[in-house]
Order: C-alpha cells, then sequence, then structure tokens
C-alpha cells in the first residue's frame, strides 16, 4: 500500500443509504483473479441500462466528478455480503476516501486493509459537504476535512491512522517483528 496523508479534490455525492456491497460491485464482476480492473464495473447496475448505455442521471456518469477521489454516501455503506471486491472495485475506480454516518463492519475494516480511509461524520456534515460544489481536503495526519467554509475533525482508530499514514498492510504490519520472529524460530 502506498501512504496516505492528504487529498485535495471535489466530492462525489451518492443520497443513498444501505449501498450493499452487490450494487457497489455486483456478483457477475467477481471473476478476476487480481485486485485490479474491477472499477470499470463499480455500480455498475446503477450506471448502465439494461443496453449497456449510460444513465444520463446517474452521478458517476456525470463529467464534473471525473477524478473525484471522494465519496460521500448514506448510511450503512458497505452492507450486505463480507466481499473485498467492493473497497478493490471503489478503490481501482479512484476514491481514496468514502465518507458516511455509518459503515457496515466487515466493509469498514476492509477499507483500511487496503488503503482506503472511510470517514464517520453525523448527517449533518454529510448532507453539507454532498452538496459541496468546490474541492475539500482531508487531512488524515491532523484528522480534519478542510472546506472553504470550515474545517470538520473526524475521529480514527490511532492503529489505523498509521497503518493508513505509513502504507502498512497486513503483511507489511507482520514484517516489523522480523527481528523478534526470527528470535522466536
Amino acid at each position: 500500500m502506498k501512504p496516505f496523508n492528504k487529498i485535495r479534490t471535489v466530492v462525489t455525492p451518492l443520497d443513498k443509504i444501505n449501498i450493499d456491497t452487490d450494487q457497489i460491485i455486483p456478483k457477475q464482476f467477481l471473476k478476476l483473479v487480481q485486485k485490479s480492473g474491477f472499477g470499470k464495473f463499480l455500480f455498475y447496475n446503477w450506471k448502465y441500462d439494461e443496453n449497456n448505455n449510460r444513465k444520463s442521471d446517474f452521478v458517476l456518469n456525470d463529467t464534473k466528478y471525473e477524478g473525484s477521489k471522494i465519496l460521500v454516501t448514506g448510511n450503512n455503506f458497505g452492507c450486505g455480503s463480507s466481499r473485498e471486491h467492493a473497497v478493490w472495485a471503489l478503490q481501482d475506480y479512484g476514491f481514496s476516501v468514502i465518507i458516511a454516518p455509518s459503515f457496515a463492519d466487515i466493509f469498514y475494516s476492509n477499507c483500511f486493509k487496503n488503503g482506503v480511509l472511510p470517514i464517520i461524520l453525523n448527517e449533518h456534515y454529510v448532507k453539507k459537504l454532498q452538496m459541496q460544489t468546490t474541492a475539500i481536503e482531508i487531512d488524515l495526519e491532523n484528522q480534519v476535512i478542510i472546506t472553504p467554509d470550515e474545517k470538520i475533525p473526524f475521529e480514527i482508530d490511532v492503529h489505523k491512522k498509521r497503518i493508513l499514514l505509513e502504507g502498512l498492510d497486513e503483511i507489511a504490519q507482520t514484517l516489523q517483528f522480523e527481528k523478534e520472529i526470527s528470535e522466536y524460530e
């Protein structure tokens, strides 16, 4: 994983609740054997009609959100099955930060394992961010979201913050104890 510190980008608003992992990445696209390549299938059934034409009314088909790295969405994001592919699809599409009032537990954990920052904010701030039309900044080190109008602090577990800041996946975390492991062996 690469280290995470600051991101400055426009926000992609997805004002829906209870978005499950099958909506994020439909099951028919889970055939790839690597973590990349899933982004083109992100929210597939919402992005395309039955003839595979882009739906003009879906937010990810709006060119003003191209290149956005921040998705702001509703309660219970990532619910449903425990498929890690959902995080892979979001990340492969380009999202590095997901902001919501709540996340499904396994999805939330999978975000950290893959270098995606999930931020839990109250609905008041989520609604404000969804209406933001200019770029905002996410500063993980200082745990703050900076908009043109205000600074919004957010909470994050110290360990999870560290693994994102240092870009440590589970293997890299284990290898930090290589000397101790060798001594034990």
